[in-house]
């Protein structure tokens, strides 16, 4: 339940990021929400191979870099999607940096909504 909820939230969030900044476009519900699945897939399989490939150049830039990868998954799935579309990397960065705070704010929702007192 708490993994559909959260798909569903992330969903919207990215309609929200596409209202928000005009450098993200999201053309239906649905679109979003294969957007936010795509995306997740990315940084669960993707990412943490990109994070230790780019180690060295994350540890100079003191994490910095870990904002860079974030966009080129965030962009990365706009290239695998026809309804869901960044207009450039700048664009993929603005957006991606929308989207994981509006997803810290749905996961600090969803752990006090489900967390066992």
């Amino acid at each position: 339940m708490r993994m559909l909820l959260k798909w569903i939230l992330s969903a919207v969030a990215l309609l929200c990021v596409a209202y928000l900044y005009g450098g993200v476009e999201v053309r239906s519900f649905g679109a979003a929400m294969v957007a936010a699945f795509v995306i997740g897939l990315l940084n669960v399989v993707l990412r943490p191979i990109l994070v230790i490939l780019t180690l060295p150049v994350t540890i100079l830039t003191l994490g910095l870099f870990l904002f860079v990868i974030n966009a080129l998954m965030f962009w990365a799935a706009s290239g695998l999607l026809s309804g869901f579309h960044v207009a450039g990397f700048g664009a993929a960065l603005l957006g991606s940096l929308l989207y994981s705070l509006l997803g810290l704010v749905i996961e600090s929702a969803l752990g006090g909504l489900f967390s066992k007192k």
